[in-house]
């Protein structure tokens, strides 16, 4: 455990600790340009190259026979756990469907905004070492409740060109019939142009390694990205009455991710003598008072907080940048991971300064509707003129005054 002296050291720290863009930016570009260019023979270049895998372009999409008999393996046990999972986070997200506000005046101005689902959203899914399998309902079922029609998901192949059988599976639960075994920039890059396999998409979602952050970033503007997501990272702030084998084993639970970052702020001395003893990873910070805790926080804008000390709500109240909050000592972050219901897909890296956890919303587009009938166009029309002319816009100006002649 590193211990950090005040806040100034900390913001050092962290910077030191992200990955530096600069060396993949290019090779990413490539790969886009590649398989902009050339289809889906890059993405047979690419998936040879990267993932040592050899495929035809006629084993790009998964079959339905392959996602059947990956359900079919599953043990009924397991199946429970994913329905139980999927059931938590579709009831989280059908209180989240915004409503349409309508806005009426007597002279009959209306004014309403509808939310429209996007058609078609990419959905990717890491599978390295420790596939996400998780991240699957995770990104699907919010897109699922808005009402998009079209979920393409994207995930990598194994060593024996299979796609993780435990992806396909609840793939399969969640009823989604379009899969494609191609991963990394080129799959991101697929998604956003196109190839005569794989049909271009509105959104792409889900999280990724530094390549395929990297890409998403790139496509942005060709299509929309959810949030370009980084390393895990988790705060935890403790008091000297916390549970230090909770505050350990969240620790070591984040270094679970690859490049995880763990960081304890506390004003407690006990606390700080026992993780430097424990020698646990991860940074801890010794704060005097609870402003000093909140303006931590908020200068990390972390992707996870839990807040463990006897009375989480009064610390809360001052928090303003972070992805997810978890109160108490019986919410560890693993039940944002898996079960609880939000959705896992975070801010990270800071940007949860400006960046939400994932919505329904995200993949709604707001339609602003506006009708006027003559009696409440003729009463706004002074009003338009003034501020039109302004603008030098005397066309805008005469379309308004034709239609009072």
């Amino acid at each position: 455990m590193r211990v950090i002296r005040n806040l100034e050291s900390l913001k050092k720290s962290l910077g030191k600790s992200r990955i530096s863009r600069d060396k993949i930016k290019d090779k990413v570009a490539r790969i886009i340009s590649g398989v902009r260019d050339a289809g889906d023979n890059s993405l047979i270049e690419y998936t040879k190259k990267f993932d040592k895998v050899k495929i035809n372009p006629r084993e790009l999409r998964i079959s339905e026979s392959e996602v059947s008999a990956a359900f079919n393996e599953l043990d009924s046990s397991l199946i429970s756990a994913f329905k139980v999972a999927i059931d938590n986070v579709t009831r989280f997200y059908k209180r989240q469907v915004p409503k349409t506000t309508r806005v009426k005046s007597d002279n009959g101005k209306v004014l309403l905004n509808r939310y429209v689902p996007l058609e078609r959203v990419g959905v990717y899914v890491p599978a390295g070492t420790a596939p996400l399998v998780s991240s699957v309902y995770m990104t699907i079922v919010p897109a699922l409740v808005a009402g998009v029609k079209e979920i393409v998901l994207v995930s990598p192949p194994g060593k024996d060109k299979n796609m993780n059988p435990f992806i396909l599976a609840i793939a399969s639960l969640l009823k989604i019939k379009e899969i494609y075994r191609v991963g990394g920039a080129q799959a991101i890059a697929a998604l956003a142009y196109g190839t005569k396999t794989i049909k271009k998409v509105d959104k792409i979602i889900g999280p990724g390694n530094e390549f395929v952050t990297e890409a998403k970033r790139q496509v942005f503007g060709v299509v929309d990205i959810d949030m370009l997501a980084g390393p895990s990272e988790v705060v935890i702030i403790a008091s000297g009455t916390s549970n230090i084998e909770y505050i350990i084993v969240d620790l070591e639970a984040q270094v679970e991710h690859h490049n995880g970052l763990g960081i304890v702020i506390t004003n407690s001395r006990k606390v700080i003598r026992e993780l430097r003893k424990r020698k646990v990873s991860g940074y801890a910070l010794r704060v005097r008072n609870l402003d000093k805790i909140a303006e931590a926080v908020n200068m990390i804008a972390p992707e996870h907080l839990e807040i463990l000390t006897k009375k989480p709500h009064t610390v809360l109240k001052k928090i303003r940048n972070v992805g997810a909050i978890f109160l108490g000592e019986y919410t560890p972050v693993a039940l944002g991971d898996y079960t609880a219901g939000p959705s896992h897909v975070l801010p990270t890296g800071g940007s949860s300064r400006f960046f939400s956890c994932l919505s329904v919303k995200d993949f709604l587009k707001e339609v602003h509707v506006i009708s006027y009938t003559r009696k409440a166009l003729q009463e706004e029309a002074a009003t338009l003129e003034k501020i039109a002319r302004l603008e030098g816009m005397d066309k805008h100006i005469e379309s308004v005054k034709k239609r009072l002649m």
